[in-house]
């Protein structure tokens, strides 16, 4: 009897152990929509920079780079310029910053 007691405590033990554990793990980070006016910081493994909206490839921006977002937006790009090595005004994907 006792030693079904201590079995019974200890996976309620592991249980509560097991659930704090998943509470405390941090959250992967989220994307979001660039801010008119703002240098946001490019969240994505790589986005790519384009003449227009769904237009020629002109360089590509990696995580930790930033983009002065101008505006406007279309179909799901937004204009501005890209710092970096890319050095350039140009269309990216929006949704994908820091």
């Amino acid at each position: 009897m006792v030693r079904s007691r201590s079995r019974a405590a200890l996976r309620t033990a592991v249980a509560a152990a097991a659930g704090l554990a998943l509470l405390a793990t941090a959250a992967p980070a989220q994307a979001a929509n660039g801010t008119i006016g703002v240098r946001e910081t490019v969240c994505a493994d790589s986005l790519f920079v384009r003449t227009e909206p769904l237009g020629a490839w002109m360089g590509t921006l990696y995580a930790g780079q930033t983009f002065l977002v101008k505006g406007p937006r279309t179909g799901g790009y937004i204009y501005g310029f890209a710092y970096g090595h890319v050095n350039r005004n140009g269309w990216v994907q929006d949704g994908w910053f820091c």
